[in-house]
C-alpha cells in the first residue's frame, strides 16, 4: 500500500481545517504561479550533504498545524483564509526545495522521489490556493474509498454547531467505521492522527499510541511521533499558564533581554517570522497596541523563526519595530520554539506584571487583553 505522501499531508490538514469553516469562507480562486519560487519567499538552500539535504526536504513537507484554539472556537473567515495561505506558502517552499534537490543531487537515489514530491506539493498548493484544478482533487474523488473519506469529512462538518471537539470526535467515529471496511489503508491511520491533533489531550495521545503500535509503514510511525510531540507540546503550554516564563537572550541589536527583569510590565512574547504572511498581517495591530500602551507599561519581545539574519534586520528597520528580537537562524528548530512547543506562527503570549504567563492566544482582542493586565495591581 502507498505511504502517506506530501500531498496527503497538506490536503489532510486542509480537509480537517475545512470542518471549521463554511464553504463560502473559502478563499477566492487564484492562478497558480508557474514555479514554486514565485509562490513563496526565497528560503535558504539545502545542505551540501545529500543525506542531510534529503532529511531537510522531508522535514519541509510537514505542514503547519491549525491553531490549537480552533478546537474550542471556530476561526473567522479571515483566519481560515490566512491559514490556508500559510499552508500554501509552506507547500510551495517545500516544492522549491524538492526542485533544488533534483537539480543539485541528480545522481542521488532519492532524485526521482524528489521529482514526485515536487509534483505532489504543487498539487497541494493548487488545492490550498483555490486553483480549480487543485480543488478538483478534493471535490471529485477518483474511487469509492476517497468518496467515503470525503463523506466522513462532510459528516463531521455537520457537528459544527456543537463545537470543534464534537467535530473531531465525529471525524474519528467515521474513520473507525471506514477502518472496519478498509483495515489496511494507511490513509485512515493518517486521518486518525489528524483527528488526534484536533482532539488533543489524553484521548488524542491514546489515538496516537494506537496508530504508532499498529502501523506497518515507517513513515506513519514517524508521523505519529510528530503528532505525539505536538499534542504534548500543547499540554505543556497549558501547564505553563500562571507560571513564570523563562526567556533570556541577547537580541539581534545587542540588547540583553530577560523577562524576569521586566516585572511590573505587561509583555507580549511574539513568535513570528518575516516570511510568515499571517505574522506580517498582524504587525499593524501589534504596532498600534505598542504605540498606544507602551507608555503605560507594555513591552514586546519578538522570537523570530527566520533563518536569514540580514533579511530580518532589514525588515525590522523598514517596519520601524523598536522592540528586541531573538534570532538563532534555526527556523522551526528555534530554541524557544522547541522549548515552548510552538508548532504554528504567529503565536502571541502575554505575560503579566508578576512575570507569569497569562494568555496563550493574544491575537484576538489584543489591546483589550493588554489593557486588562495593565489594570491589575
Amino acid at each position: 500500500m502507498p505511504t502517506v505522501k506530501s500531498l496527503h499531508r497538506f490536503c489532510a490538514v486542509l480537509l480537517v481545517t475545512s470542518m471549521a469553516v463554511l464553504a463560502e469562507d473559502a478563499p477566492k480562486p487564484v492562478t497558480l504561479p508557474a514555479t514554486a519560487a514565485e509562490a513563496a519567499p526565497k528560503k535558504p538552500s539545502l545542505p551540501d550533504d545529500p543525506a542531510a539535504a534529503w532529511k531537510a526536504l522531508n522535514k519541509a513537507t510537514q505542514p503547519p498545524q491549525p491553531p490549537a484554539e480552533w478546537n474550542q472556537k471556530a476561526p473567522t473567515p479571515e483566519e481560515s483564509a490566512a491559514f490556508r495561505r500559510t499552508m500554501a506558502d509552506a507547500a510551495a517552499a517545500a516544492a522549491d526545495l524538492a526542485k533544488e534537490f533534483q537539480d543539485r543531487f541528480a545522481s542521488d537515489a532519492h532524485a526521482a522521489d524528489a521529482k514526485r514530491m515536487q509534483a505532489e506539493l504543487l498539487q497541494a498548493v493548487a488545492s490550498l490556493r483555490g486553483d480549480s484544478a487543485g480543488q478538483a482533487l478534493l471535490a471529485a474523488p477518483k474511487d469509492a474509498f476517497q468518496q467515503k473519506i470525503q463523506a466522513a469529512v462532510e459528516a463531521a462538518k455537520q457537528k459544527q454547531a456543537e463545537g470543534m471537539p464534537a467535530v473531531f470526535a465525529e471525524f474519528e467515529r467515521q474513520l473507525r467505521l471506514l477502518q472496519k471496511e478498509y483495515p489496511d489503508r494507511p490513509e485512515i491511520s493518517g486521518g486518525l492522527l489528524e483527528a488526534a491533533q484536533g482532539i488533543g489531550g489524553d484521548r488524542g495521545l491514546a489515538i496516537v499510541k494506537e496508530v504508532r503500535e499498529t502501523a506497518t509503514k515507517e513513515e506513519l510511525k514517524k508521523y505519529a511521533a510528530q503528532v505525539e510531540k505536538q499534542i504534548m507540546g500543547e499540554k505543556m503550554k497549558l501547564d505553563r499558564v500562571g507560571k513564570p516564563l523563562d526567556v533570556k537572550f541577547k537580541s539581534v541589536d545587542g540588547r540583553d533581554v530577560d523577562l524576569a527583569a521586566l516585572k511590573g510590565k505587561v509583555v507580549l512574547v511574539d513568535f513570528w517570522a518575516t516570511w510568515c504572511g499571517p505574522c506580517v498581517g498582524e504587525l499593524p495591530h501589534v504596532k498600534e497596541a505598542y504605540a498606544k500602551l507602551h507608555g503605560q507599561g507594555f513591552e514586546i519581545v519578538g522570537i523570530s523563526f527566520d533563518q536569514d539574519k540580514d533579511a530580518l534586520e532589514t525588515f525590522i528597520k523598514k517596519q520601524a519595530m523598536p522592540w528586541p528580537q531573538y534570532f538563532d537562524g534555526e527556523g522551526w528548530q528555534n530554541k524557544f520554539g522547541q522549548e515552548f512547543g510552538i508548532m504554528a506562527i504567529p503565536a502571541m503570549w502575554l505575560v503579566d506584571k508578576q512575570g507569569n504567563l497569562r494568555e496563550l492566544e493574544a491575537r484576538d482582542q489584543l489591546e483589550s487583553k493588554i489593557e486588562k493586565l495593565l489594570a491589575e495591581k
